[in-house]
Order: structure tokens, then C-alpha cells, then sequence
């Protein structure tokens, strides 16, 4: 009896903690019982290919969060680097092509490129936050206002499109091709790598430890040696790239790229980390936890899409997921108070 009362008081403890994610687990299986082609190796693919995008922006804004602060420009940073991407990767004789002075390049010098664009505006972010003082949320907004503005004038506005047969052939790549199946896309395979990456640098690493030290009280942190300035500069830097490598991933997936793309993707970020249990109130969460929360959130749109709603309400539905997911998190902060 006393065996059977923890394994209870266990899954009472999980639904308790998590219970967007215990919800959405049984409203999956209920769909997928009911709703043809919904447990398939299609739709899989497609979660998997919007999870990882989704999830290497999530990592960026996790650092962030975790130091109590946020990121609100993520979205207009990734999609400033998949327009850069699309332009540099644009064919010479490709009528529509944005800058003709620009021989054709090589994608992985490109990708070098938009993650040192990525890591400079990251810098930005960083000192503006930990030398100026300026909050998190009102120094991201103002880069966020800066880096859209600068994507709508140096690309007119103008979708991108014309890539070269290299970079399409990369993102046509497979992986686990089995039988009739044709396999997920190979750029899956970054989720796990950088997944892999930032469970090693928050938990075994320097970094890491400051990391969490910075959230948990930034004075004590301070007063036990720790370069909070340097640190919050490293970690905004670190979100950058990520960004940088997402919307590089963006106008590969897509076949093509425009400033208009990455709206709201801060926002998704922001709800998957907070559903996978990074605190808004600073110095916890995990790398798991990131990639179950953004799984939820990506699952939940699939959901509403087999189930018919109209998507004009998937913006009103996600946001009440978000207001959700932080109001919980805040009410655990301050019963632990």
C-alpha cells in the first residue's frame, strides 16, 4: 500500500507541475484515435522539422531567461539572417536577384557570415542590458523596432527567392528513409546536435554555472567573483548566433525568405521554455525541459489544424497558452516564497 501511495503521490506530482504538458499529452492521443493520419510518419516529420527551428531559437532565449532577463528581438534577428542567407545564396542567373554585384557563395561561408551578423547584434544586446542597465525587455524591443526596419530597407521589402541548386539539395536531404517512407529531413539532426551542445555548456561548464548563480541572486553572484557583465554579454552574444543559425534553417525549409518572417517566434520561445520549466523569476531550467515545451506548443497547432479550427484563432489560443504558462510559473515562485 505504501508503494502504490508514492507511485501515486509521483504521478499526481507530475500532472500537478506539469499540466499543459499532461493535457495536451492526452488531448494527442484522443486526436490521434479519432482523427485519421494524425499518428503518421508525415506528420511527424513536420513537427520535428517546425520543433527544431523553434527549439534553437528557444535555446538562445532560455540563457536570457534563466538570467531573469528575455529577448524579445529573437523572431527579427532569425528572420534578418534567413534574408541575409537568401540573398547571398541567390543564383547568378536568377532575374529577381537582390544585390547582381555579389559573386554566388558557398552556403557554409554564409552561415559563417550570418553567425558573426548574429553574434555582433547579440553584443549589442548584451552591453546595452548589462553596461547601460537598460531592462531586458526594453533594450531587446528597441534592437527588435531596429533589425525589422533595417530588413524592410535593404530588401524592399521584396520576398527573396532564386537559390542555388547546393543549398536547395542540403535542405532536400533525408534521413531514416524506410520502405515507403521517405525520411525526415536531415536538418532535424541540428535540434540534436545543439541540444547536446548547450546540455554540456549549462551543466558542465563555467559558463553554466554563472549562468544560473546570475539568475538566482545577481549580487551574491557578484560578490563571489563572478563577471556578471561579462557573463550576460557572452549569453546575449550565444543567443544571437542561435537566431542567426535558425533563420538560416528558415530560408532553407521554406525555399524562400522575407522580413515579414519570425513574427511572434520570441513569443513562442518565450511559452516553450516556460512550459518546459525555465523560470521567468530566474536560475532554473533545463535543456529537456526547453525541448518538451516546445514540442507542446508546436504539437498544439497541429492539433487545432486536424481538428479544423479556423487559424485566424490559433494566435488568441497560443496566446492564452503563454499567459498561462507564465502565470503558473509566477504563482510556483511565490508559493515558494
Amino acid at each position: 500500500m505504501k508503494t502504490k501511495a508514492s507511485i501515486g503521490q509521483k504521478i499526481w506530482g507530475l500532472v500537478k507541475g506539469n499540466p499543459i504538458v499532461v493535457m495536451m499529452a492526452i488531448i494527442s492521443i484522443i486526436v490521434g484515435f479519432t482523427i485519421d493520419n494524425f499518428f503518421s510518419f508525415e506528420n511527424l516529420n513536420v513537427l520535428l522539422g517546425n520543433t527544431t527551428i523553434r527549439f534553437i531559437i528557444a535555446l538562445g532565449v532560455s540563457g536570457c531567461l534563466i538570467t531573469k532577463g528575455t529577448d524579445l528581438s529573437a523572431g527579427r534577428q532569425a528572420a534578418l539572417a534567413a534574408t541575409l542567407t537568401g540573398v547571398m545564396v541567390q543564383r547568378i542567373d536568377y532575374s529577381g536577384r537582390l544585390w547582381t554585384w555579389m559573386p554566388e557563395m558557398n552556403m557554409w561561408i554564409v552561415l559563417l557570415i550570418v553567425l558573426v551578423i548574429g553574434a555582433l547584434i547579440g553584443l549589442i544586446n548584451g552591453s546595452i542590458i548589462a553596461y547601460l542597465k537598460v531592462p531586458p525587455f526594453i533594450a531587446t524591443l528597441g534592437i527588435q523596432t531596429i533589425v525589422y526596419g533595417f530588413n524592410l530597407i535593404y530588401t524592399n521589402a521584396q520576398p527573396i527567392g532564386g537559390f542555388s541548386q547546393p543549398f536547395k539539395d542540403f535542405f532536400n536531404w533525408k534521413v531514416l528513409a524506410v520502405g515507403e517512407f521517405k525520411g525526415f529531413s536531415g536538418y532535424i539532426l541540428f535540434a540534436l546536435f545543439f541540444g547536446l551542445l548547450f546540455w554540456f555548456i549549462y551543466n558542465k561548464t563555467t559558463h553554466g554555472k554563472y549562468m544560473y548563480a546570475i539568475g538566482g541572486n545577481e549580487n551574491a553572484a557578484e560578490v563571489s567573483g563572478v563577471n556578471v557583465r561579462k557573463s550576460l554579454t557572452t549569453i546575449y552574444m550565444i543567443a544571437g548566433m542561435m537566431y542567426a543559425f535558425a533563420g538560416f534553417l528558415m530560408t532553407g525549409k521554406s525555399g524562400g525568405a522575407s522580413a515579414s518572417m519570425g513574427v511572434s517566434y520570441e513569443l513562442e520561445a518565450i511559452a516553450g521554455c516556460t512550459i518546459g520549466g525555465v523560470s521567468t523569476t530566474g536560475g532554473i531550467g533545463t535543456v529537456g525541459g526547453i525541448l518538451v515545451g516546445v514540442l507542446v506548443f508546436e504539437l498544439l497547432k497541429i492539433i487545432m489544424q486536424f481538428i479544423g479550427v479556423d487559424p485566424n484563432y490559433n494566435y488568441i489560443v497560443q496566446g492564452l497558452v503563454v499567459i498561462t504558462a507564465v502565470a503558473m510559473d509566477i504563482r510556483k515562485y511565490v508559493a515558494k516564497k
